[in-house]
């Protein structure tokens, strides 16, 4: 008998009342988990969209987009969400989970597009996301108003090169971004084009006036390591992963985690486990009431669990094309390119209709 890697709640709770008062009745009536879900898709006919489901991996709405979609973020304010297109993606929809509202499509400006994450400011009010100044190979942070259709109202820089995701932090004042350090332009397609010179690093900017506040870089041996996805666990750490650009034949460390005012710092795992990574971390997700971090890797086929005041490996386990977590009881829902959503009891869903982009997303309140 397998050993579950997570633990498993002992009951499920009913959904917020004024979340449930939100969805279709047809939708209200069909959740049944304490937590709901939204991760971009493709289908098996080849379409793109996103998906808002149970943590039981049941579908209860979904939308259609253009092409393919990448992460998204929440605002708990208007009960909005917003999925953002795949780098170099041109796009963002915001939507409503029960579709009862026609979706918003953002267009990326020109000389702009979007790096597939973006965050809301604590009100509401604003929309910060990712973007590329392809021209000047100039990482940048659009900002939309959000009470006005999401207009483009400016931009600041994020002080780096290639910026993927950005997250708010702890004091509702300051922006985490990770810089990729990666230069592309729509040109030369998925080309990487300064891997010999390439900077990546971690910023902490004042969200309203785009000030740098503190900027880390890896050493420079590590210049090749880029910074690309983050998540803040229940004690305001903030913990990042990397995906490595030079040789396979090289093992540095792909997890690492910092706190404004201190040095950021790599985190040593066991080589087994960081060579079962194989050089790429494609999502990180932070348990707070379990207090653990779990990093995935879609290239390695595995997920690794992480405690999040030692540092030291929890589990590990193997999963095909595991990408997509999100928190949910004392564990992590996965979510995998195959089709699987593999629950904390260590069971797994599958659909034959669906597979799931890179990122999942906690969204009940």
């Amino acid at each position: 008998m397998r050993t579950p890697l997570f633990d498993r709640r002992d009951f499920l709770k009913s959904a917020g009342a004024s979340f449930i008062a939100a969805l279709a009745p047809a939708v209200a009536r069909s959740v049944e988990a304490d937590a709901l879900f939204a991760t971009a898709y493709q289908n098996r006919g080849g379409g793109f969209g996103v998906a808002i489901l149970t943590e039981q991996g049941k579908i209860l709405h979904s939308l259609d987009l253009p092409d393919r979609g990448h992460d998204i973020t929440f605002d708990p304010v208007s009960r909005h969400s917003v999925v953002f297109a795949r780098q170099p993606g041109t796009f963002a929809v915001v939507f409503d989970h029960a579709g009862e509202r026609e979706p918003v499509t953002i267009p990326s400006v020109a000389g702009r597009h979007f790096f597939g994450h973006g965050v809301f400011s604590p009100d509401g009010n604003l929309l910060y996301t990712t973007e590329n100044d392809f021209d000047n190979a100039a990482g940048m942070v659009g900002v939309y108003d959000a009470t006005d259709a999401f207009r483009r109202i400016g931009e600041f820089s994020t002080h780096g090169v290639g910026p993927h995701e950005v997250l708010l932090c702890p004091d509702d004042k300051t922006l985490a971004i990770a810089n990729g350090g990666i230069e592309t332009h729509p040109d030369f397609g998925a080309a990487k084009l300064n891997i010999p010179t390439m900077k990546p690093s971690l910023v902490f900017v004042d969200r309203l006036t785009g000030d740098l506040l503190e900027k880390h870089e890896l050493d420079p041996a590590l210049h090749k390591l880029s910074i690309r996805h983050m998540d803040f666990d229940g004690g305001g750490t903030l913990w990042f992963g990397c995906q490595h650009e030079g040789p396979a034949s090289e093992h540095p460390a792909l997890v690492g985690r910092a706190r404004t005012g201190e040095q950021f710092e790599l985190i040593d795992i066991p080589q087994k486990a960081l060579l079962g990574l194989r050089n790429y971390v494609g999502s990180v997700a932070a348990n707070a009431s379990a207090g653990t971090v779990a990093v995935s890797s879609p290239q390695g086929n595995s997920l690794a669990v992480l405690d999040a005041a030692s540092g030291a490996l929890v589990a590990v386990r193997d999963l095909t094309e595991v990408c997509g977590l999100a928190p949910d009881g004392g564990g992590f829902l996965a979510s995998t390119g195959t089709g699987e959503i593999l629950l904390p009891d260590g069971a797994a869903a599958k659909d034959r209709e669906h597979v799931w982009d890179n990122h999942m997303l906690r969204i009940l309140l």
